[in-house]
């Protein structure tokens, strides 16, 4: 391992946390601080590639598979790096944020992948950002339990044998850490996130026989990917690894990705381990990108956009067809109820649609999918296993009658259903209910029975947004206007009161979480991510 130079890296107002020193080590901030001196210019020329990018989609309306890229689509004899043993057999994901608890129980959840999250279901304090680091340490050395201060019960990790593989999400490439900086310069929370964790474990995960395991979020482009891949060259050598340790399955989750899985496996095929079809993120990018595209790119409700529309059905069989033809796992997409503990009616009818959703996925090629809940590992393992059997993946199954079109992953006007009043009422509602909680620095919050993280928000507020410009009359002759929207929030904010009491509601931020949505969802200029300005809004 290379000896560390002094850390040019500051903490800047950050109250100090238990156990903060070790994390924040001098070894590993002279790591994080040269991840940020080599790599940092080049993520700003690309995020300011972003915004040059979505100005071309606002004068065309289009998108196409790049012609430059022709020839790595056309060369059939590449391959990504054969799979390591831990992450051969992905069939089942669980994801969730990295506090103490959800350590323990995601780890022993029966699921064979947990998604360690620091990106859409952890809110960004400084407490997540270090602690969670904390908990990923202990729980790899066994030094991790945990006693529920209210109910007294107790939890303790399984045999090592019995644990999920962690695969770790750090932050996407647009959001800084503020309390980390170089030269009065905040350092990308990506590189914040990988480099900590990377530093303290790649060597530790290696003896546990696993590895430095990287879900990479919010990628727009092959360039994004070929950066991660210059990181992970990077950093491998730094710490004295061999390289091909790193293990990174990519999310498609922006409209402008769906046009390059080839190239983004291609760029990371050293590296790269698959790609996972997400959904609100995706829809949130599309409502972004064709803003200005008219009446053929407004969606309906969310949830009317099932995984079987017609322009979602193209993205995700291509992403099948796409994995296994370059070697790689194809993940699928999140089943995010919430079981309830009174209702078992509501139980039994959403665990159909569970198994229906997990069904279709493993009868389409995919090689495993995401749950949001310990209760539903069981659930998507059936439908998994009936398909499996004792084969860890289906990356034979090459899906060769796949055949998409440019256009079919952009056809959002072949769905028949149309915005509904119901639709903005809900969308109103997640939005504050989500917001709130994430300023209170919770990332992952069951609302109405689902576990929602930040690309709920996304999508609610991009729709709110979205049928205001667009002028949408709904079914029950109403416009969407600026003024429906307050007046909608404002009996939303009424209604929560009401529900948990004038005490919980003036200790919460409830007119915060209104203020901000209204904001974000009514301004003229859409912002790129909302939580750029909840981030500022966001206190430790």
């Amino acid at each position: 391992m290379s000896a560390p130079a002094p850390s040019p890296l500051a903490i800047v107002d950050a109250e100090p946390l238990p156990r903060q020193e070790e994390v924040l080590t001098d070894a590993a901030l002279a790591f994080v601080a040269e991840l940020h001196r080599r790599f940092t210019p080049r993520r700003d020329e690309l995020l300011a590639r972003r915004a040059e990018r979505r100005a071309e989609i606002a004068r065309t309306s289009t998108l196409d598979f790049l012609p430059e890229t022709a020839a790595i689509r056309a060369d059939d004899s590449w391959r990504v790096a054969e799979s390591p043993a831990a992450l051969n057999d992905r069939r089942v994901e669980i994801t969730g944020p990295t506090d103490r608890k959800m350590t323990i129980n995601a780890l022993n959840s029966g699921a064979k992948i947990w998604l360690a999250d620091f990106e859409d279901a952890s809110a960004p304090t400084w407490e997540n950002v270090v602690l969670g680091q904390v908990n990923l340490a202990d729980a790899y050395t066994r030094n991790i339990d945990f006693t529920d201060p209210k109910s007294g019960k107790s939890y303790a990790l399984k045999a090592n044998d019995e644990l999920a593989t962690v695969v770790m999400r750090p932050r996407g490439w647009h959001l800084n850490e503020r309390h980390l900086q170089v030269d009065g310069q905040q350092v990308p929370g990506a590189l914040v996130d990988f480099g900590l964790y990377f530093f303290h474990n790649a060597q530790r995960l290696i003896d546990l026989g696993k590895g430095p395991y990287f879900y990479l979020p919010k990628t727009e482009s092959h360039l994004e990917a070929r950066l991660w891949n210059e990181v992970f060259v990077f950093a491998q050598d730094y710490v004295g690894i061999p390289q091909g340790t790193v293990r990174a399955t990519v999310l498609i989750e922006t409209i402008t990705a769906a046009y390059e899985m080839e190239e983004i496996l291609y760029e990371l095929r050293d590296h790269a381990s698959g790609l996972n079809a997400g959904r609100w993120d995706y829809l949130f990018s599309i409502v972004k990108n064709f803003r200005d595209g008219g009446a053929k790119f407004v969606l309906p409700d969310r949830n009317a956009v099932t995984m079987t529309a017609p322009f979602m059905r193209a993205y995700t069989e291509l992403l099948v067809r796409t994995c296994h033809k370059r070697g790689a796992h194809a993940i699928g997409g999140m089943a995010a109820f919430i079981p309830s503990r009174r209702d078992e009616e509501v139980n039994k009818v959403a665990f159909e649609k569970v198994k229906a959703d997990k069904d279709r996925e493993a009868g389409d090629g995919f090689d495993g999918s995401w749950v949001a809940h310990p209760d539903l590992v069981p659930i998507a393992l059936a439908s998994f296993d009936a398909v499996l059997g004792d084969r860890p993946n289906q990356k034979d199954r090459l899906r060769e009658d796949v055949h998409v079109e440019a256009a079919d992953l952009i056809a959002v006007d072949s769905l028949k259903a149309k915005p509904t009043y119901d639709g903005l009422v809900n969308a109103v509602q997640v939005g504050i209910r989500y917001i709130e909680a994430w300023l209170r620095g919770l990332g992952a919050v069951a609302i109405f029975n689902l576990m929602e993280d930040a690309a709920t928000a996304e999508i609610s507020r991009s729709q709110i947004w979205q049928w205001i410009n667009a002028d949408v009359e709904f079914e029950n002759g109403e416009r969407a206007t600026p003024e429906l929207a307050r007046k909608i929030a404002a009996a939303e904010l009424a209604n929560i009161r009401a529900e948990i009491g004038e005490e919980a509601f003036t200790a919460g931020h409830w007119q915060q979480a209104h203020d901000l949505l209204l904001t974000v969802a009514l301004d003229d200029n859409y912002a790129d991510f909302l939580t750029l300005p909840a981030y500022e809004q966001l206190r430790g």
